[in-house]
Order: C-alpha cells, then structure tokens, then sequence
C-alpha cells in the first residue's frame, strides 16, 4: 500500500481519533499533520508492518503527548457544566452533554486523557495501551483510575454559585 492509499483510507478515522484525544479539531488537525509528515518520510518502513494504521496512532498519541511547543497550542480549561440525568431526547441535547463530556476530558491531564480515549475510544486493552505510552499496564490502570476519580468529582459537584441561584427561586 502507498502512502497516499494510506492517508486516503486512514485519515477520517486518524482526525476522528485525534479529535477526542484533544478535544481540540483545530489542534487534531494539527496533530495529525505533524503525524502524517512525520510518517510520509518513513514510508518505506512503515508501510511494510503488518498494521501500520496502529502505529500512525501511536504516532498521533506520542505527538499529542509532547505537543508543548507553543503555549497557545495547549487544551484551554472549560467551565465545568451541569449534567443532568436525564436521557437525551433531541439532537441539542445529545450535542450538548458530548461537548460537556469533552470538555471534562479536556480538563484532565494529557496521560490520564490519552489512557481513557484509548481504552474507550479505540477499545484497547491495557496490555495494548501500555505498549502505546510505553509503560506498564499497572500504570495504565492508575491513569485511568486517577481519570475516572477526577471526572466524578467534577461532574458531580455542583458548579460555582449553583446554591445562591437555587436559594433566589
């Protein structure tokens, strides 16, 4: 397979893909650029793995990982937001929790991101995700226990003011 097969089959999925590690289309596209210019010059080696979509998404973790060059590049802090419990009847709604869910993504350090957007997103096992960050899968699990502790603190605690506002009613 050529390179240009390559980035013509693969690159919806790789934006996809970096869309939820960064939270960020602009900074995926970025990413994913960084990526394919890296892995264009390498083709030759590349190519000839067994899944060499794998490690273009290695590639794209490692890039998101180290991607501190330029402060403005960074993943700004979001206000927290209400999540309701309520099952999502409309497109708005549906909208409107998966850009809260990111933007608590957002909020969590790039490992602890990285660890749960490939455990859920790209449905790997620790084993796999420890090969892709290059530690070992009891790390894996810390990130993403320490993740997943951090995300329940901040969706369920109430948001700045939320008392006074209920008091005035």
């Amino acid at each position: 397979m050529t390179f240009e097969e390559f980035a013509a089959t693969h690159l919806p999925r790789a934006l996809r893909f970096a869309g939820v590690l960064t939270a960020d289309r602009a900074l995926a596209e970025d990413v994913v650029q960084e990526v394919l210019i890296r892995a264009h010059a390498r083709w030759g080696r590349i190519g000839e793995m067994g899944r060499p979509e794998a490690y273009v998404h290695k590639m794209i973790v490692n890039e998101f990982l180290s991607w501190r060059r330029r402060s403005w590049r960074l993943v700004p802090v979001g206000q927290g937001t209400d999540v309701g419990d309520s099952v999502s009847q409309d497109h708005a709604s549906a909208h409107a929790e998966r850009a809260a869910l990111l933007a608590e993504l957002g909020k969590l350090p790039r490992r602890q991101r990285a660890v749960l957007v490939l455990r859920y997103y790209e449905g790997l096992s620790d084993t796999e995700i420890a090969e892709v960050l290059g530690c070992t899968p009891g790390t894996v699990r810390g990130y993403a226990s320490r993740a997943l502790a951090a995300l329940r603190v901040q969706i369920t605690q109430p948001a700045p003011g939320f008392l006074q506002e209920e008091y005035r009613r």
